[in-house]
């Protein structure tokens, strides 16, 4: 690739191409990622496990995830996008399928490390290549749309797969579902041959010497934050299947209860940012946790018939603080560094969505449903003081 091309801003067409196939990949991704909630509940019966066994399965998937975000990062730039996310996806699939045909608790633990793994590297690539094809102001409205497209995967695959569950089994419908990856996987390396998105991670383009966080006290901050909201937010989505079961919800309903939530995620990840238009980035945080915490109790307090329909609301919040979030990573990164950038912020996100199963899986063991439903609510609470800080380490300029 030539200087000249390489300076050549990319274009509208371009732009919309990138977003389409990295939001198709997102909403997949995210949507096995989180799909397979559902599925716990059903292990948990099947091989008479403990919330906190259960919860460390979910926890698998997110540890894999949170190791290999900077290594999938680097190896992306080296070798480019189009392979490293098509292969990440096929080995997503491929845990999906190793899953569905596991005969124990170790080896249904191995497939889903698999899959993590192959989960990886998509938000970092994902997200570099959507700004690098997006010029000016427009980033954060674009990153937002990605962002809402991973959750209308998790409002399809729950869904779809609660379906799956009643026509066959659990085993069939996680199988069905990894090999729908695998062929994704193919068409995605087709899909992946714009010139201009290889050429983001074209070897030489990079300016060396340059740090790859250009603001290291409001990236810390927004990765910490990002690191309690997604503990909170995997909390709630670990124990919500169990939650509803303990109200009488079957599995059909606990499917419904799941989508209800990530369609109110999806929906919060569009209004969150306009919100933030107007209160500001720290004032949109500052409401979503509050009433984050305000769902949790009233989740944990009410009867199934009235909860169900407070599920969209709640996954509206749940989904609103890392909406502003990541729209403010680009800010405080150096441009030609941003695939590092963002393996590094999802590394603390992942870290977060790992810890959170298992401590909450036990402490739901050691204090029971509602119990830990309170410690879920006051730990909302505490990333409002997070939030205000942010105010005191405002980027200039």
């Amino acid at each position: 690739m030539t200087a000249a091309a390489a300076a050549t801003p990319p274009t509208r067409r371009a732009e919309r191409a990138t977003l389409a196939t990295c939001g198709a990949t997102h909403a997949l991704h995210d949507g096995f990622g989180d799909g397979m909630l559902l599925f716990l509940p059903l292990w948990q019966a099947e091989m008479g496990l403990s919330l906190a066994q259960a919860g460390a399965l979910r926890a698998m998937y997110s540890i894999a995830s949170a190791v290999l975000q900077l290594p999938g990062s680097f190896l992306g730039e080296r070798i480019g996008p189009r392979a490293v996310l098509a292969a990440g996806t096929a080995l997503l699939g491929l845990g999906y399928v190793c899953g569905s045909l596991s005969a124990g608790y170790a080896v249904l633990a191995l497939a889903i490390l698999l899959t993590g793994a192959g989960a990886s590297v998509q938000h970092a690539l994902s997200s570099s290549l959507i700004s690098h094809a997006t010029e000016g102001p427009r980033l954060r409205a674009v990153l937002g749309t990605y962002n809402f497209l991973g959750d209308v995967g998790k409002v399809a695959v729950p869904a779809a797969a609660a379906f799956a569950v009643a026509a066959w089994s659990w085993r069939g419908a996680m199988g069905g579902l990894g090999i729908l990856a695998i062929a994704f996987a193919a068409a995605l390396f087709f899909l992946l041959r714009n010139g201009e998105a290889q050429g983001a991670f074209a070897p030489g383009k990079e300016e060396r010497g340059n740090a790859v966080v250009s603001h290291w006290p409001r990236f810390s901050m927004l990765a910490a934050i990002s690191f309690a909201d997604s503990l909170g937010r995997y909390g709630v989505l670990t124990l919500l299947p169990f939650v509803l079961i303990a109200k009488g919800a079957d599995i059909a309903t606990v499917g419904l209860g799941l989508s209800l939530v990530f369609a109110g995620g999806a929906t919060g990840k569009f209004a969150c940012g306009l919100i933030a238009v107007r209160l500001g980035a720290v004032g949109t945080v500052l409401a979503t946790e509050t009433l984050t915490a305000a769902g949790i109790l009233a989740l944990g307090a009410l009867p199934l018939s009235v909860a169900l329909p407070l599920l969209p609301l709640l996954g509206l919040t749940l989904n609103g603080t890392s909406s502003v979030l990541y729209g403010s990573v680009p800010e405080t990164v150096a441009r030609d560094k941003i695939a590092r950038a963002f393996g590094l912020f999802y590394t603390m996100v992942s870290a977060g969505t790992a810890v959170a199963p298992f401590l909450y899986g036990y402490l739901a063991d050691r204090l029971g449903l509602d119990r830990a439903l309170y410690v879920l609510a006051a730990g909302a609470l505490c990333v409002l003081p997070m939030a205000l800080s942010l105010k005191l380490i405002a980027p200039r300029g």
